[in-house]
């Protein structure tokens, strides 16, 4: 595991082609990110994860999926989880919440099952930022609720019962993006409250999160860091840290988001320079592969220690 860096790619098709093979052995990723287009059937998936770890020679290599349910939903050539939407557990929370957690509980043993199946051990779950009146869809019914206290509790549920069953958890994104008017993908939202505001509502959620990693907003709170996106904040990073008490891996969102400016390069180093472990790419793209992959470290004791307490969860 020494030898690996700290970023995380994402694969263009189906199988590994002749250049990514090269690139993992050259490269060493300290995980690979799947998505819809990595996914026709469970053979074929189950095949491209075990070619992946036998590149690795690591049965627990890190392989992460977005199986939120709903509309993020990579396993959709397998099944249909659209009406499962974390709002329906948030408000199926609300009128009971002991049933809640049952049903929940079914839910995330199906999706380990699937995950379990096709070789993925990480799911980039629970979302959990506020549903916000008048902001951005691109959260929305991926939210459990507006109330922090009912996205904490079914947040813990979620960490609980996907560690459960052998898969790792990825909170999300963290310190809060249910306030962004523009989508990440696209444009960088600029968010206006102050931390008093944010210490009670939107932060609320992440703390005391026993999850093994976290993925940070692209978007700038401009009364705590007015110049960089959270990703790119040693400000923000130091808060994650100290007030919100996330002690574990953090791990950027995808680097190829418009919402960040400057180069790609100057990205990945911006994001290691303010405090994340790992740097996430997604998109495939072999050119900008090569940039992250020569611009990340080697992953070091803190990043070591704690993919061997993920490890241990696995089995």
């Amino acid at each position: 595991m020494i030898n690996r860096r700290s970023f995380i790619v994402g694969i263009k098709s189906l199988s590994l082609s002749s250049f990514e093979r090269k690139f993992l052995k050259k490269y060493k990723p300290w995980g690979i990110i799947l998505f819809k287009r990595n996914i026709k059937n469970i053979q074929q998936s189950k095949k491209l994860t075990d070619d992946i770890r036998k590149i690795f020679k690591d049965e627990k290599y890190p392989i992460l999926l977005d199986q939120e349910g709903g509309r993020v939903n990579r396993l959709e050539n397998i099944i249909s989880f659209e009406n499962l939407t974390s709002d329906f557990f948030g408000r199926e929370y609300l009128k009971d919440p002991a049933k809640a957690k049952i049903y929940y509980k079914l839910f995330v043993d199906k999706t380990s099952f699937l995950l379990k199946s096709i070789g993925v051990n990480i799911n980039t779950v629970p979302v959990l930022d506020l549903r916000v009146k008048g902001a951005s869809n691109i959260i929305g019914d991926r939210s459990f609720s507006e109330n922090p206290k009912v996205v904490s509790s079914l947040g813990n549920f979620c960490i609980k019962f996907f560690h459960d069953n052998g898969i790792g958890t990825v909170i999300k994104h963290i310190p809060g993006h249910g306030l962004s008017k523009v989508d990440s993908h696209h444009y960088t939202p600029f968010i206006n409250k102050n931390l008093n505001y944010l210490m009670k509502k939107d932060f609320i959620p992440f703390m005391k999160k026993k999850s093994f990693f976290a993925m940070t907003a692209h978007l700038v709170f401009k009364k705590i860091d007015k110049l960089n996106t959270v990703t790119h904040s040693k400000i923000l990073i130091k808060l994650i840290r100290k007030k919100i008490g996330f002690k574990n891996i953090l791990i950027s969102d995808d680097l190829s988001m418009k919402s960040l400016k400057g180069s790609l390069k100057s990205n990945t180093i911006k994001t290691f320079n303010s405090g994340c472990d790992i740097a996430l790419h997604c998109n495939g793209n072999y050119k900008e592969m090569e940039i992250v992959g020569k611009n990340s470290p080697l992953i070091n004791k803190f990043i070591i220690k704690k993919t061997s307490q993920f490890y241990k969860i696995l089995g």
